[in-house]
């Protein structure tokens, strides 16, 4: 668990936080010892004034011509423990602060209590007669000296958080788009035109980044288009070759056999080169049965005698995707078990509920593939020629990892512990809106 937090603006609204914070304490502490602090010893020390006036050597403070006389002209009362309880004692709060000040001044332990109310009663115990408490009205003096001061600052502190709070979330709103965009870029979508407030370094980083993503786009027009001009181009020689080849003789079919095949060999190529490049289809997403979609490919590949296609399903949630997409990474899986791996071969799926996605997988029982080989399949135009052999361009697992990645989910090939491949393929069950894509991927 990390108290710090990670982010600028986590960090920027707690420094934030924390001198204000620090700020309050040592205003709160300044007042108080400034003016409350003060104000106190001095009524401390005035209470201790009449306190000695009473207990002077030559002032019969029992004599009830002097109660009269000076507890009428002062208001201060001398009570007994048992009269001073009736009288409101009960309900004063003892203070430490006080009591150790009047210590001080009266030359022994002395105890302070207040009774709130107004006028305040003020209630010293004297260390001259500890039998007896002494109370004195204290007209003007209440709580509300402290309390208006801690509302003062808590509302302050808050109102300046809240401020420090709004001001670098509006400076980080800039900083969060391009966030988002860069992960899009990375993925292979191009993102529309950020827009460009904030400072002026992050207006200037903003404006780089536009001008990055339109030379990218820029750049994966160009090479779809040269890639579709090239797959045009090679299209009319090859149909001008296959029908000279159609005119060959009957003695010759086996030199018209093997020259169809190289050209259907080289079209699946071309169309491979062109499915990678291309990003451009506008299929919309919909919600759909992933058991479905295996039982359907399942079906397709029946017609092939020499194929078995063994199924182990469980129930799935409907996920939303491209449907297209997903049958392009079924069929290129299915096609690279039966090509490079062996004639039977295994699809299973489950739902991992914890991480909310689906999982299918594509068992071959083949030779496998050294472990160090594995990443590379992912790449474009590599092949795992040493272990399995392999015909085509090398573009159908790169074509496949580019339709799982842009639906946000992960591909992994492993070894089977008892010999063969495994592609695992997981998906989330819905695209978030961060993974939504902008273009479609169709032929991703």
């Amino acid at each position: 668990m990390h108290l710090k937090p990670r982010s600028a603006f986590g960090q920027t609204v707690l420094l934030i936080g924390i001198l204000l914070l620090i700020n309050q304490v040592v205003s709160y502490l300044s007042v108080t010892y400034t003016f409350i602090r003060p104000s106190y010893q001095q009524i401390n020390s005035l209470l201790a004034t009449h306190i000695k006036v009473l207990f002077l050597e030559d002032v019969d403070y029992l004599n009830p011509q002097f109660h009269k006389r000076y507890f009428a002209a002062t208001g201060i009362r001398i009570y007994s423990e048992e009269d001073a309880v009736e009288n409101g004692l009960a309900q004063s709060t003892y203070y430490q602060f006080l009591s150790r000040e009047m210590s001080e001044a009266l030359g022994g332990p002395a105890e302070v209590r207040v009774t709130p109310g107004e006028p305040q009663r003020f209630w010293v115990r004297p260390p001259q007669a500890p039998n007896l408490w002494i109370t004195v009205p204290m007209t003007g003096v209440g709580e509300a000296n402290i309390s208006p001061l801690t509302i003062y600052l808590l509302v302050i502190g808050v109102l300046s958080v809240a401020g420090g709070w709004l001001f670098v979330r509006r400076l980080n709103r800039p900083l969060q788009a391009l966030s988002k965009a860069a992960h899009q870029v990375g993925k292979g979508q191009i993102p529309p035109p950020l827009n460009e407030e904030g400072t002026s370094e992050i207006i200037e980083v903003t404006r780089t980044f536009n001008q990055m993503a339109r030379g990218i786009q820029q750049l994966e027009d160009d090479r779809a288009l040269l890639t579709a001009g090239i797959s045009h181009d090679l299209r009319t020689p090859l149909t001008r070759i296959r029908l000279a080849t159609e005119m060959l003789s009957e003695n010759e079919s086996w030199i018209r056999d093997g020259i169809i095949q190289d050209i259907e060999d080289m079209n699946g190529i071309i169309d491979q080169f062109t499915d990678y490049v291309r990003q451009d289809c506008s299929e919309k997403t919909e919600i759909m049965d992933i058991n479905e979609l295996i039982g359907e490919a399942v079906q397709a590949r029946n017609v092939e005698g020499h194929h078995h296609i063994t199924v182990s399903l469980q129930p799935l949630p409907n996920i939303q995707a491209h449907r297209v997409a997903i049958k392009r990474i079924l069929d290129n899986l299915i096609e690279n078990a039966f090509r490079y791996g062996s004639d039977n071969i295994v699809i299973s799926s489950l739902h991992d509920a914890k991480y909310d996605q689906v999982t299918f997988t594509i068992r071959d029982f083949g030779s496998g593939i050294p472990k160090t080989d594995i990443e590379k399949l992912f790449q474009p135009f590599t092949q795992g020629d040493k272990a399995r052999g392999s015909v085509g361009s090398g573009l159908g697992l790169a074509i496949v990892k580019k339709a799982v990645e842009m639906h946000g989910g992960k591909i992994m090939l492993s070894n089977h512990p008892e010999g063969g491949m495994v592609a695992t393929v997981s998906l989330p069950t819905k695209l978030t809106p961060k993974k939504k894509l902008r273009k479609g991927i169709e032929n991703a």
